[in-house]
């Protein structure tokens, strides 16, 4: 579903982004890691078309990715604070954002939607501005999901979050890639990684350093490679 080619971004002189080269199947988690300023936001925004590479390419379903290119339909992005609006409901918010990716769902469509996302249908009518940062995500999951987008991007999704809103994110994320979805997942969460990813890489000043499959490794096992690393 997502692959790297030798992507690179530089800045200027500076090098944000060295030789990346990954894939990420349907049915996966992947998961990355590293320091701010390592290169994690960079790839979101090349595979996201925000930015072009400076050299190689990303490719979604087959597909390059640039700036012009109309691949955003496949993929939907949840940042670290995710941005809806306050003076709106949930169902409000969600019906607003799905409309403007080109999708029209009914009242009950959308309630649905909101409840695959984990959110409880009591929260549904109640205004955004009294949400928690795990009730967002929820809606920023629905609104991802009125998409029918194939890739998830998430962009330290678990920053925040109390361990009952993290444990039930992780439910969340394995039921979407049960479904044949796939995430690529930004995070300095080293235990969440493990528990929620299906591999992980870990970068540093904009290369790609070290990959596992979460079944090879262990909690302790990757922060101490991590902190060999940073």
């Amino acid at each position: 579903m997502l692959e790297a080619i030798d992507l690179s971004k530089m800045y200027g002189n500076h090098e944000a982004l060295i030789d990346l080269n990954l894939t990420v199947r349907t049915g996966e988690v992947y998961c990355l890691l590293g320091q701010n300023g390592a290169g994690k936001t960079t790839t979101i925004n090349l595979f996201l078309g925000l930015i072009n590479p400076s050299r190689g390419k990303a490719l979604i379903n087959g597909k390059e990715v640039n700036i012009n290119s109309d691949t955003n339909q496949m993929i939907a992005y949840i940042p670290e604070v995710v941005q809806l609006y306050g003076n709106m409901d949930g169902i409000e918010n969600l019906n607003f954002f799905s409309r403007l990716s080109g999708h029209t769902y009914s009242k009950k469509e959308l309630v649905e939607l909101l409840e695959k996302a984990g959110l409880k249908k009591e929260d549904h009518t109640k205004k955004l501005s009294s949400y928690s940062k795990g009730m967002r995500q929820k809606v920023g999951i629905a609104i991802a999901l009125s998409k029918n987008a194939q890739a998830i991007f998430m962009d330290e999704p678990t920053s925040g979050l109390d361990p009952k809103a993290t444990d039930e994110f992780t439910t969340i994320c394995k039921e979407l890639v049960a479904e044949d979805k796939c995430i690529f997942m930004a995070t300095h969460d080293i235990f969440n990684a493990v528990n929620v990813g299906s591999r992980i890489g870990i970068m540093n000043e904009g290369k790609l350093v070290h990959t596992a499959d979460t079944s090879s490794i262990n909690a302790n096992e990757l922060q101490e490679l991590y902190l060999k690393t940073i």
